[in-house]
């Protein structure tokens, strides 16, 4: 058959949480991002589904959270994303680690990577061997492993960062990458190139799973372009804490159904597509046991509300809207944070 129009990266990354005013205050307030949707799991609508990103919602820059406070503690492992790391402007650290010391956040020692001279890098078509780059890993409130990667932003980045709480020099310019964990890595790996990324690098990974390989993977878009893969049998739990999946950009319905065939063909069963109001979804689980969705660009979180107003009132998609007085009832209240005076 022939290849699907590669993707051109990450769309969004969908995680688990404990206190949904715990995590609206951490990734608003501390972090920066934009609440452009405040939502319900469409699966589970007695529970909130918050997509924090950049300005307008670009595809690429949405870090999604379903915050299911009954839920145990999780634990990364095999078969999970192992960390989700955002992009950062070059300079930028010295004002993040003293932003965590004046918020209480967690972090580690910045580490080094594709810079050392322990791994081996290859040019793809778009000269995307990876260059040397400084990590800063953190954890958020749930303990999800989090990192920001200095990075290079070019003039036509088509990131709009959100400049409430955090100055555009340092703000958050959506995803970088993220890290698969898996025992096996050599199907995942096939498949990653099946989706069109390229095998661009590999290195010894002492921060991650020590003595371990780390290779990396580039998508052809600008935003969210990274995967590394690291092989690991340590066994993981889904709860607060931990990736639910990552879904990437197919951008039109006929890039998804071209790349739902490729998947099938890769002896994988992903579901049919699937109307999520804000994007159309297919998912299924890679070899290793990662979920993977992938998502099309429109009709975009704006699809519904004015772009100034995103994220300012529950959104119900849908046959959920006749319910709305249901709903509201059982969600907990919350307020999301505004640098703004209370009118009060």
């Amino acid at each position: 058959m022939s290849s699907p129009p590669p993707t051109p990266g990450i769309h969004h990354v969908t995680c688990i949480a404990g206190n949904p005013q715990e995590n609206l205050d951490f990734w608003v307030e501390t972090m920066g991002l934009r609440l452009v949707k405040r939502s319900i799991n469409q699966d589970d609508p007695e529970t909130y589904h918050f997509f924090f990103a950049d300005a307008e919602g670009t595809p690429g820059t949405s870090m999604t959270f379903f915050p299911w406070e009954d839920m145990r503690q999780g634990k990364v492992g095999s078969g999970q994303v192992s960390r989700t790391a955002f992009r950062v402007p070059e300079g930028s650290l010295d004002y993040w680690e003293a932003r965590f010391d004046e918020y209480g956040v967690p972090y580690e020692e910045r580490v080094e990577r594709f810079g050392n001279g322990a791994g081996t890098a290859s040019e793809n078509a778009s000269g995307d061997a990876p260059r040397a780059e400084t990590v800063l890993p953190f954890e958020d409130p749930d303990g999800l492993p989090v990192e920001l990667v200095e990075t290079e932003i070019p003039d036509d980045d088509p990131v709009v960062p959100w400049t409430e709480f955090v100055p555009a020099e340092h703000a958050i310019r959506g995803f970088h990458s993220v890290t698969l964990w898996v025992a096996d890595t050599e199907p995942t790996m096939e498949l990653l190139e099946t989706m069109g990324l390229e095998r661009v690098g590999s290195e010894q990974s002492p921060d991650d799973t020590p003595g371990d390989e780390r290779t990396r993977f580039a998508a052809a878009g600008s935003v969210g372009k990274y995967v590394d893969v690291l092989p690991t049998i340590a066994g993981g739990r889904q709860g607060h804490g931990t990736v639910h999946h990552v879904a990437f950009q197919t951008p039109t319905d006929d890039h998804q159904s071209a790349m739902r065939d490729a998947v099938r063909s890769r002896g994988l069963s992903p579901t049919g597509q699937i109307d999520r109001h804000w994007f159309r979804s297919v998912y299924f689980r890679e070899h290793g046991g990662v979920l993977f969705e992938l998502a099309t660009s429109d009709p975009g979180y704006d699809s519904d509300e004015p772009l100034s107003d995103l994220g300012g009132r529950l959104v119900l998609p849908g046959e959920f809207e006749s319910r709305r007085d249901e709903i509201e009832a059982g969600l907990p209240d919350v307020t999301v944070p505004s640098s703004q005076p209370s009118d009060q």
